[in-house]
C-alpha cells in the first residue's frame, strides 16, 4: 500500500506541476490578449478610413469595418476563452482529482487507468488524457457501476468492457491525504468527510460524490420532462445544478448558459446556488423566482399579493370568518379545469363581451369604447381573433392621424406655443431643421413656421395615445377578468361540471378585490394567461431548458402557463410533497398529474428515497413527523438526537434560546437558524432575543444568506441547511392544526447536525410519536 501511496502521490506531484505551468502560461496569454483588446477598442477608428464619396470608397470603408470588427471579436473570444480555462485550472490546483477508474475495454488486454476531476487536463504533448472530465461519457462507469462487468454510452455507441477497480483520493491543497479501493458507488469515507462539515453560504458541487440514483438524474436526456421528487435533503437541487452543468458540457455549441433558467422558491436561494456552476467552469443560467416574473409582466396592473403574503394570510390568519372561503378560491384557482375554463372565455370573445377602454386626449374621450367594440365586431367573421385586433389597432391609428389634423388649429395649440420655454422652443426648433434636412452647423438657417410648430407639438402631444394603441392598452383588461365572474350564465358553460359549490361566493371575492384595484396571488397568473390570450401570448422560444424547483409550490395551472411561455424548452422539476406548505398543495397528490404536461411518453419521474443532509437520529425523527416517513432512508451519519425542550412563558422561552446559542457558538457551530412558522412569529422571536448579538432577522426580499445566526419563517429556510435548528415554539397552540404537519416537517428538516425544539407549554400533537418511540430527548 505504501509503495501505491508513494506512486499516486508521484503521480500527483507531477499533475500539479503540469497544471502550474499551465497556469504560468494561460496568465501570460490571458494578460496579453487584454491588452491586445484594449488596443484595438482605443484605435479602432484609427484602422478604419472612413469614405463615402463613391460607391466604392463607401464599399472599402465598410470592408475596412468589418476587418476591425473581426479582429476584436477574435480577440475578445480568445480572451475570454483563456480566461475561462485559466480560472478553471486555479480550481484545481487543490484537488485536481478525486476518483479513478481501472477500465479494460473490450477486445483489448490492458486496463486504461481513468483519473477524474472536475476538467479535462491533457499532457504536454496533448495526446493523452492526465485527467477526465466528470461529465465524460467514460466517467459516468465511476459513478454507476461496481467491478464486474461496465459499460458506457459515447455518440459512436455503447462501449463494453470490465471495470477492474475503483479508487477514491482525498485530497486537499495538492497533497494526497488517503485513497480508497472501493467495491462501492462512492466509498462512505468520503461522503461522511464532506456531510460531516459546517454549512457553508453557498451551495458547492458535489462531483466528488455523486450517487447512482442522481448520476441517473444528471445524465437523463429523453423526453421533454424531468421529474425528481425526493425527500428533504436527498440531493435534488445539487442534482440539478450538476445535471445543468453536464448538458451545457454536452451540448456545447449548441446549448448556452443564457438559454437556461432557474425557477428558484425565493431571492435568497439565488445567491445560494450561485456558486455551483461556476465551480464547474460554467457560466450562470438566468435565475428568478415565478413571483418577479409576474411582477415584471403586471408592474402596472394592480397591487399584487406576493406568494409569501398569501402563505402568512393561510399561516396566520384561520379565525378570519373570510378563512375558508379564501382557501377555496386559492385551490380552485390552482386547477386544470380554471386554465381550460379561462380559454373558452377567451374563444367566447370573439362573439361578444370584449371589454375597451375610452381613448382620452386633454381630459375628454375622442374615441368611445363603444366605438371600438363597433369596429372589433363588425369585422369580417373569417378573421382570426388577433387578425381582428391588429385591424382594430391600425384603425385607431388612422382615427389619430385625423383628430390630430382637426386639433391643430384649435386655441389650446396657440396657447401651448405661447407657453413654451426657451429650451423647449430650441428644441422644437432643432426637431424641425433636423426633418428638413439641416445639418447641426446649419440650424441657424433654417425659419420655423408657425403651422410645423403647431403640427409638432400636437404630434408630441397625442404620442402616449399611440403608444397606447400599438401596445395594445386599449382593451380593459380588468374588466375583462372581472366579467368572467360576474357573467353567471355563460361562466357554466366555461367551467362545466367541476364549478365549485361556493362559485358566488368565490365570484364576489374576486370582484371586491379586483375594485380595490388588488390581485391575490392566486389571481395573479390566471389574470395574466387571460391577458396573453387576448393580446397575443408571448412565449419565449430562445429558452431551451427550464428548471423548477420546489416543485410542489407551484399548481398545476402555472405549471401548464409555464408550458405556453416556454414551448420550446425541456423541463426539470423538482420536488418534495411532504414540503408541501401552501394551500393549492392539498388538491395535488403527487407529480404523476404533471404528466399530462407533455404525455407519458415524454416524461420521466425519479423517486429518490436517501437522505444525507441531517444526521441519522435527526432523520429518524423528522420521519416520524409524516405518515409515510418510512420511505425516506437515512445515510448512516451519527449524531445527537433532537432535544425537546418544554417552558412555560415567552420571557422563560427568550432566555434558554439566547443560553443555548451561547453554548452553540462555544462548539463552532458556524450556522443556527431560529426558525419560526410565520413572518409574524419571526417578528416576535426577533424582538423578544434581541439580546442575542449579531442575530439578523431574514425576510421574504432578503438577498443573501451570509451565515452566523438568523430568525427565519418556514417558507424562506427551504432548500437551505443550516448547522443547527432552533424551532421557536412548537407547541399545541402553535402548531396544533394537523394540516401543519409539513410546515413543521419543512422546518425541522433544514438541520444538519443539531436539532432543538421548543414549546411554550403543551407541545403538538404532531410530537407525539417521536416521543414515545424516544426519538427526541426531553429536556427538564
Amino acid at each position: 500500500m505504501n509503495s501505491n501511496f508513494e506512486a499516486e502521490q508521484q503521480r500527483l506531484t507531477n499533475v500539479m506541476k503540469i497544471i502550474s505551468e499551465e497556469i504560468n502560461r494561460l496568465e501570460d496569454e490571458t494578460s496579453r490578449r487584454k491588452n491586445e483588446v484594449i488596443q484595438i477598442r482605443k484605435h479602432f477608428w484609427d484602422e478604419v478610413k472612413v469614405n463615402t464619396d463613391t460607391f466604392d470608397d463607401y464599399l472599402e470603408t465598410i470592408i475596412g469595418l468589418r476587418q476591425e470588427v473581426q479582429a476584436l471579436s477574435v480577440s475578445q473570444g480568445t480572451h475570454r476563452h483563456a480566461s475561462k480555462r485559466l480560472s478553471t485550472l486555479q480550481r484545481m490546483q487543490d484537488v485536481p482529482y478525486f476518483g479513478r477508474i481501472d477500465f479494460l475495454e473490450e477486445d483489448t488486454s490492458v486496463p486504461e487507468q481513468i483519473y477524474i476531476g472536475i476538467s479535462t487536463l491533457r499532457d504536454a504533448s496533448g495526446e493523452n488524457f492526465l485527467i477526465y472530465d466528470w461529465r465524460a461519457p467514460v466517467s459516468s462507469v465511476y459513478y454507476d457501476y461496481q467491478p464486474g462487468p461496465a459499460k458506457y454510452t459515447t455518440p459512436g455507441g455503447i462501449v463494453q468492457g470490465k471495470l477492474e477497480k475503483k479508487w477514491q483520493y482525498l485530497i486537499r491543497d495538492g497533497l494526497l491525504h488517503s485513497m480508497f479501493d472501493t467495491s462501492i458507488t462512492i466509498g462512505d469515507e468520503i461522503l461522511q468527510e464532506v456531510l460531516g462539515k459546517e454549512s457553508n453560504k453557498k451551495m458547492h458541487n458535489i462531483v466528488a460524490t455523486i450517487q447512482q440514483d442522481q448520476n441517473k438524474i444528471i445524465r437523463y436526456d429523453k423526453g421533454r420532462l424531468l421529474i425528481v421528487h425526493g425527500a428533504a435533503g436527498s440531493g435534488k437541487t445539487s442534482a440539478a445544478m450538476q445535471r445543468i452543468a453536464y448538458l451545457l458540457y454536452k451540448y456545447r455549441g449548441h446549448l448556452l448558459a443564457d438559454q437556461i433558467i432557474l425557477f428558484s422558491p425565493n431571492k435568497m436561494f439565488n445567491s445560494y446556488v450561485s456558486n455551483v456552476l461556476p465551480e464547474l467552469g460554467e457560466e450562470n443560467m438566468q435565475q428568478v423566482t415565478f413571483q418577479e416574473y409576474l411582477q415584471y409582466r403586471l408592474k402596472k396592473e394592480s397591487q399584487l399579493e406576493t406568494p409569501f403574503d398569501q402563505l402568512e394570510y393561510v399561516l396566520t390568519q384561520k379565525n378570519s370568518s373570510f378563512y375558508s372561503l379564501r382557501i377555496a378560491n386559492i385551490q380552485f384557482k390552482a386547477t386544470t379545469t380554471f386554465f381550460k375554463a379561462l380559454h373558452r372565455y377567451q374563444q367566447s370573445l370573439a362573439f361578444s363581451g370584449m371589454q375597451f377602454n375610452d381613448l382620452l386626449f386633454r381630459g375628454k374621450s375622442i374615441i368611445t369604447s363603444s366605438q371600438i367594440a363597433e369596429q372589433f365586431y363588425n369585422h369580417n367573421g373569417s378573421l382570426r381573433f388577433h387578425q381582428r385586433l391588429e385591424k382594430v389597432k391600425d384603425w385607431l391609428i388612422m382615427e389619430l392621424k385625423k383628430i390630430e389634423k382637426k386639433e391643430r388649429d384649435k386655441l389650446w395649440v396657440e396657447e401651448e406655443i405661447e407657453l413654451l420655454s426657451n429650451d423647449a422652443y430650441h428644441r422644437a426648433h432643432r426637431i424641425l431643421a433636423e426633418k428638413r434636412g439641416f445639418t447641426r452647423e446649419r440650424l441657424a438657417e433654417y425659419e420655423m413656421e408657425p403651422k410645423a410648430l403647431a403640427r409638432l407639438i400636437v404630434h408630441q402631444k397625442l404620442k402616449p395615445l399611440r403608444k397606447q394603441v400599438k401596445t395594445l392598452r386599449f382593451i380593459h383588461f380588468k374588466e375583462l377578468y372581472k366579467q368572467f365572474f360576474t357573467d353567471s350564465e355563460k361562466v357554466k358553460k366555461w367551467i362545466g361540471e367541476e364549478m365549485p359549490a361556493n362559485w358566488a361566493d368565490i365570484s364576489q371575492l374576486t370582484v371586491n378585490m379586483l375594485e380595490q384595484d388588488r390581485l391575490y396571488y392566486e389571481d395573479a397568473t390566471p389574470y395574466l394567461l387571460l391577458k396573453e390570450l387576448i393580446q397575443g401570448f408571448q412565449s419565449n422560444s430562445t429558452i431551451k431548458h427550464i428548471v423548477v424547483d420546489e416543485a410542489q409550490d407551484y399548481s398545476p395551472f402555472q405549471f401548464e402557463f409555464l408550458k405556453h411561455l416556454f414551448p420550446n424548452a425541456k423541463m426539470t422539476v423538482l420536488g418534495d410533497f411532504n414540503q408541501a406548505i401552501f394551500a393549492h398543495a392539498r388538491e395535488m397528490i403527487d407529480f404523476t398529474q404533471l404528466t399530462n404536461l407533455y404525455g407519458q411518453d415524454e416524461t420521466k419521474i425519479f423517486n429518490i428515497s436517501r437522505s444525507y443532509r441531517s444526521t441519522k437520529p435527526i432523520i429518524e425523527f423528522t420521519r416520524s413527523l409524516l405518515s409515510n416517513g418510512d420511505q425516506i432512508i437515512p445515510f448512516d451519519r451519527e449524531g445527537e438526537i433532537p432535544v425537546l425542550k418544554q417552558v412555560s412563558n415567552h420571557n422563560e422561552l427568550h432566555r434558554s434560546i439566547a443560553d443555548k446559542i451561547s453554548d452553540l457558538r462555544n462548539r463552532n457551530f458556524n450556522s443556527i437558524a431560529i426558525i419560526c412558522k410565520s413572518a409574524a412569529e419571526s417578528r416576535h422571536a426577533y424582538e423578544g432575543l434581541s439580546m442575542i448579538e449579531d442575530m439578523k432577522l431574514l425576510k421574504s426580499n432578503s438577498l443573501e444568506y451570509e451565515g452566523g445566526i438568523v430568525v427565519i419563517p418556514t417558507y424562506l429556510s427551504k432548500g437551505i441547511e443550516f448547522d443547527a435548528v432552533i424551532i421557536y415554539d412548537a407547541s399545541e397552540e402553535v402548531y396544533g392544526d394537523e394540516s401543519l404537519s409539513r410546515t413543521f416537517y419543512t422546518a425541522c428538516t433544514r438541520a444538519m447536525h443539531k436539532l432543538i425544539v421548543y414549546s411554550v407549554g403543551q407541545p403538538c400533537r404532531l410530537l407525539q410519536k417521536a416521543r414515545e418511540e424516544k426519538l427526541i430527548r426531553e429536556m427538564d
